[in-house]
């Protein structure tokens, strides 16, 4: 079984590479690095921003609109106790 690249597995290797390349411009150049990390930490932020609410991690709109049963939410994020 192999394994294929997804959308989100590829947002992460751009957040990552972001950042790694603000790092390398601010250490190989006359850039400060502080600069140089918080400019291309603004593209982390895009790419974050694109996957989040562009590309959202759901299959159709309507899954949004959809209520959730109470017996279906896991005991620990219910703040009332379920009956047993």
């Amino acid at each position: 079984m192999g394994y294929s690249l997804h959308y989100y597995d590829l947002v992460l290797a751009c957040i990552a590479a972001s950042l790694g390349l603000g790092a390398v411009i601010g250490t190989v150049t006359a850039v400060a690095l502080e600069v140089a990390i918080a400019v291309l930490g603004l593209v982390a932020i895009g790419f974050i921003v694109h996957a989040l609410f562009v590309n959202g991690p759901v299959d159709d709109t309507e899954d949004l609109a959809e209520e959730i049963e109470l017996e279906d939410v896991p005991a620990v994020l219910s703040p009332m106790e379920s009956p047993k």
